[in-house]
């Protein structure tokens, strides 16, 4: 069918929906095989650390981890292709060379790669091991309160020591909607996410916006932005869990306002990275500072207050 809708079948009223009759002939023009291996692409890196080993990087906002339908190329494998050169191919599979984990392709921050066989399983191993640290930097409307009958009446949820929110609740595709995930009653897999407020925004007892900490305990498809909205609290900007939940201009300026209705992507950042080098056993932490879009909203926030 996609070979006819693209024109590359010719033939006598040619048509998805119509029945072929013995003895007509068409014609087909079969377009060039598509190479399914991801090449090198210069594409600028932000390269935070490098070694024999690893490589971290400081993914924007926007660019796809791996390659996949709707992104074929234009993302961090492809860029990493070419800045680590032949060294990087073959690393943990043909497709996702290198990966070990991935941030959501409008999630800004921190990411780690492998270079070599020994890397990819040392790090492999730590992360479904879970000793991985990893902190998200993110803002969400409301705030999490532990205060919040609601809140505190939720059975995925438990208060922890340092102002800590526990969010234990499984993960699973979205019985409607494949492309969502979704807490799961009965089923999903496991996923526990601590969040923490560091600053609100708004009147005292009705803030209207957060920034928020996200420890991750385990690291499920869209975990933080799935337990967030569970809670309550979706991420400011995620056009998939979340709405525009603008404060009201008593409370709010026209400017903070209208920022807030055009963040168009989830304000998640992976602000904290920290493993065991896989090759030396010395442990690494790093640190990445808010992108532009989100220090600006964030700075409007506290103006506004």
């Amino acid at each position: 069918m996609a070979l006819i809708e693209s024109g590359a079948v010719a033939g006598q009223g040619i048509s998805p929906k119509r029945k072929v009759r013995a003895g007509e002939i068409f014609t087909l023009d079969m377009p060039p095989p598509v190479d399914p291996e991801p090449l090198p692409e210069d594409i600028p890196l932000d390269v935070v650390y490098e070694d024999a080993d690893v490589i971290v990087v400081n993914k924007p906002a926007g660019m796809v981890v791996h390659p996949a339908p709707g992104a074929p190329t234009g993302t961090l494998v492809n860029a990493l292709l070419h800045h680590c050169g032949e060294s990087l191919a073959g690393i943990g599979g043909e497709r996702r060379p290198g990966i070990v984990h991935r941030i959501d392709r409008q999630t800004s921050g921190l990411l780690v790669s492998a270079k070599t066989d020994r890397a990819h399983a040392g790090l492999s191993e730590q992360f479904a091991g879970h000793s991985i640290e990893r902190r998200y930097l993110a803002l969400c409307w409301g705030r999490p309160d532990r205060a919040d009958p609601r809140l505190a009446g939720l059975d995925a949820v438990g208060f922890e020591d340092g102002g800590w929110i526990r969010v234990d609740a499984p993960i699973a595709r979205h019985p409607q909607d494949r492309k969502r995930m979704a807490v799961a009653r009965s089923s999903g897999r496991h996923a526990v996410t601590h969040l923490r407020v560091l600053e609100s925004f708004g009147p005292a007892g009705a803030a209207f916006a957060s920034l928020i900490e996200c420890r991750l305990e385990t690291g499920r498809t869209h975990q933080i932005r799935v337990h967030t909205l569970h809670i309550g609290h979706s991420l400011i900007g995620d056009p998939v869990y979340g709405r525009v939940r603008a404060p009201s201009r008593a409370v709010a300026s026209d400017t903070l306002r209208e920022r807030l209705f055009l963040f168009k992507r989830q304000a998640l950042h992976a602000a904290t990275l920290g493993f065991v080098h896989p090759a030396t056993g010395n442990l690494h932490e790093f640190s990445s500072e808010l992108p532009q879009d989100m220090n600006e909203l964030l700075n409007l926030l506290r103006r506004n207050d």
